[in-house]
């Protein structure tokens, strides 16, 4: 990667997060401003409010996209730390500054631009390949939205992305630049190593009572047994209620009959097609003469029908299928464009059609196959069908129950009972909850997330063991809490942990001595130069590192070699002090050319991310953002 990107690892992490914020399709911009009063209000911009709920909603979704983009592979909890959750909320209100020039500028998104972004939106096609507004209209009463809210709130989304992609596709990087930065990317650099190995200086270690207390004392909390709660909690999720939800054999067999489309797979017919392209737009003539040697071909087949895949291979202009002999494989109605599905629907297994004229030209078509269709038997989709009721009927469970829940544990703040008695939720108990996710309980588990962990130690609910407020800690998971024990950080005694101490303060002074003798050796080359005690020649280069990593790498890479040799050290923790040597300093003879673009296309990508940003903060001051609070941590 670039030297650049290596350095700046806190302004990347910055960029990602503005890369994978989520659009806000579904939640929309103002999807909940009209849900909370002026004390729920974080940000005024434009005189339009940011609320908290509109944060959590952005939250979520970005905890969501994060664990879709990296799985198990990554700890999203990393990326849930004040600045990160400030970093959304500054993203909320660039959006909303971008909004509003938006209306200022009378910006608009089509209608068929909006049909469309729509059309593609997965899984919202029947198996016949027609789109399925019920299943539309299903998803987003889920979302607890009606077509109009989303498609008004979509439109406002479109023309965001539009007004981004404007700002960034300007931005250019001269060539010049980046072959500069690619240069520097490339520089190999040979050195030599003389390393001073901390382990060698374990036995000249004279450790005292004195440096073993002193250790002690200045380890901060490595010897210390974390602040720790007992607490009780309670959880409301959509699982749990569709675990509780019994669904009976007629409700299965009427959702059965009522979306017998989504429990049947369709006819598909197999055809081969002869295709002389003429575009819709072309001339009259070139559109003649096309048809013209269609009918030709159409001729010539009546009377040798099995001759059709050679005059596909030698005439078809369709070039994803004239290899195969115009075979087009299996497919439905709705794949095709409707001339084409029209005839190969009205021809016989083994026929060939007249031609067929479409935008595309003039097509004679042969059927090869027909595929019945299917419809899945109701005992084969019984469970299926089952859960996908629970999910319904438990997500409109939750969203009857969520505001009670939410009210009860706030203004019976003493105890979490009346909840649970009210909602019919069981009051649990969990030990050893610190102030950040602890590895040795579940990763997953709602008790153990950091919203849920920080506000069981806010004051008030550390000190006068009240409730918390209900927390959104996962998709339709709520939890609220109370401390029922609170054990303070305390350090474990000296005397328990003396061999401990004795071993890593004996390893400290030994670094500390291999450190010494390191820079002592540094000195001395730098005042009269020399290669005795130096390993092996290595290169190494920004693009390949594997020899050397952290401060060495630094150390070889930053020096200046406009005169060589030249002397550099580093301190390497846990090993010792490298001194290295370098020697020459070289160019690939024959560059990367195709690394050399994806450089160039890094390169513009920052480019266009400052070019962003800037455009955004004059936005911002237009506006005239107004901070209210800080987020809720």
């Amino acid at each position: 990667m670039l030297e650049f990107i290596r350095t700046h690892r806190r302004l990347m992490q910055v960029l990602l997060l503005l890369v994978i914020l989520p659009s806000f399709a579904f939640v929309g911009l103002e999807s909940y401003t009209r849900m909370g009063d002026a004390g729920n209000t974080l940000a005024k911009v434009a005189g339009q409010t940011i609320t908290q709920q509109e944060f959590d909603a952005a939250h979520r979704q970005q905890m969501d996209r994060l664990r879709q983009m990296f799985g198990g592979q990554i700890d999203v909890a990393m990326f849930d730390t004040p600045q990160a959750r400030q970093e959304i909320l500054d993203g909320l209100i660039a959006q909303r500054a971008l909004l509003a020039e938006a209306v200022r500028r009378n910006l608009a998104v089509t209608d068929a631009t909006l049909q469309q972004t729509i059309l593609a939106i997965p899984d919202l096609t029947n198996a016949d390949g027609q789109f399925d507004v019920d299943r539309y209209r299903s998803l987003l009463a889920m979302q607890g939205m009606t077509p109009q809210m989303f498609e008004a709130r979509l439109r406002q989304d479109l023309v965001l992305q539009n007004m981004n992609s404007a700002i960034q596709n300007s931005a250019f990087v001269p060539r010049t630049v980046a072959e500069y930065v690619a240069r520097i990317s490339e520089q190999e650099r040979e050195f030599q190593e003389q390393l001073f190995a901390a382990a060698d200086y374990l036995p000249k270690v004279q450790l005292t009572d004195e440096m073993m207390q002193s250790y002690y004392q200045d380890s901060g909390s490595r010897f210390e047994v974390a602040e720790q709660v007992r607490a009780e909690y309670l959880v409301l999720s959509l699982e749990a209620l569709a675990e509780d939800i019994t669904v009976n054999d007629a409700d299965i067999q009427a959702h059965y009959e009522q979306n017998a489309q989504q429990y049947s797979s369709p006819e598909e017919r197999r055809a081969s097609h002869i295709l002389i392209g003429a575009a819709k737009e072309a001339s009259g003539a070139e559109r003649d003469a096309a048809k013209a040697k269609a009918e030709a071909l159409a001729e010539e087949l009546q009377g040798n029908p099995d001759e059709f895949a050679r005059l596909a291979k030698e005439n078809s202009q369709d070039p994803g299928s004239a290899e195969n002999g115009g075979d087009l494989g299996f497919f439905a109605k709705g794949m095709m464009v409707k001339p084409f599905e029209d005839a190969a629907w009205a021809l016989d297994k083994g026929q060939i059609s007249a031609v067929v004229p479409s935008d595309f030209g003039y097509h004679i078509i042969r059927l090869t196959d027909i595929r019945p269709g299917a419809n899945k038997p109701l005992d084969e989709v019984r469970t299926e069908i089952a859960a996908d009721i629970k999910k319904q009927l438990a997500a409109k469970r939750y969203t009857e129950l969520a505001e009670s829940f939410s009210n009860i544990v706030y203004e019976q703040a003493d105890s979490l009972a009346p909840a649970a008695q009210k909602l019919g939720l069981k009051i649990q108990t969990v030990d050893n909850l610190t102030r950040t996710p602890n590895p040795d309980l579940p990763k997953d588990a709602p008790y153990n997330q950091p919203r849920f962990l920080q506000a069981l130690y806010a004051d008030d609910a550390l000190a006068n063991k009240h409730n918390t407020e209900a927390l959104e800690v996962a998709a339709n998971t709520l939890i609220a809490g109370r401390v029922v024990q609170h054990q303070p950080a305390s350090k474990r005694p000296f005397e328990s942990v003396k061999e401990e101490v004795r071993k890593l303060a004996t390893e400290a002074q030994a670094q500390k001595l291999a450190a010494q003798a390191g820079a002592e050796r540094l000195e001395q080359l730098r005042a009269q130069p020399g290669s005795a005690g130096f390993g092996a020649s290595r290169t190494i280069s920004r693009a390949r590192s594997e020899a050397l990593t952290g401060a060495a790498f630094d150390a070889v890479m930053k020096a200046d070699t406009d005169k060589l040799p030249v002397f550099v050290g580093a301190e390497m923790p846990g090993i010792g002090y490298g001194v290295f040597r370098i020697n020459k300093v070289t160019q690939p003879e024959n560059p990367d050319t195709g690394r050399r673009e994806s450089e160039l296309q890094q390169l513009t990508s920052l480019v266009a991310q400052q070019e962003t940003s800037a455009y955004v903060e004059g936005l911002k001051s237009k506006a005239k953002v107004k901070m209210m609070r800080p987020v809720a941590q």
